[in-house]
């Protein structure tokens, strides 16, 4: 069974920094690529990054680009996102998901890790 836990959310300022955590279960977790995707109310999921995790390339958003890192640490099957100088706009449910590589659209989703920036 695929399980997804994030972690790492809450409440922030403006400028203010935080990272998120995901682990992953139930898969090989070397043979995938993962993202980090984003819903803030009202608005349709996006995917902010992704890394493969075979050739270490990775993808950002145009709006997050500079100021998020994804990285792994593949010994313990955990997916980060550190982001740093958050704005307002970045308030959003944030979630992992795992595909065959970074374009493809996800089979598996965790439940979400709750970020909000204040101004």
């Amino acid at each position: 069974e695929v399980q997804l836990v994030e972690s790492g959310g809450g409440l922030v300022q403006a400028g203010g920094s935080l990272r998120l955590s995901c682990v992953a279960s139930g898969f090989v977790f070397d043979d995938y690529s993962i993202g980090w995707f984003r819903q803030a109310p009202g608005k349709e999921r996006e995917k902010v990054s992704c890394i493969n995790l075979k050739d270490r390339s990775t993808y950002y958003s145009e709006s997050v680009k500079g100021r998020f890192t994804i990285s792994s640490d593949n010994a313990k099957n955990t997916l980060y996102l550190q982001m740093n100088s958050l704005k307002p706009e970045d308030t959003a449910v944030y979630y992992c998901a795992p595909s065959a590589w970074c374009g493809s659209t996800p089979d598996y989703w965790g439940q979400g890790t709750l970020v909000i920036v204040s101004s």
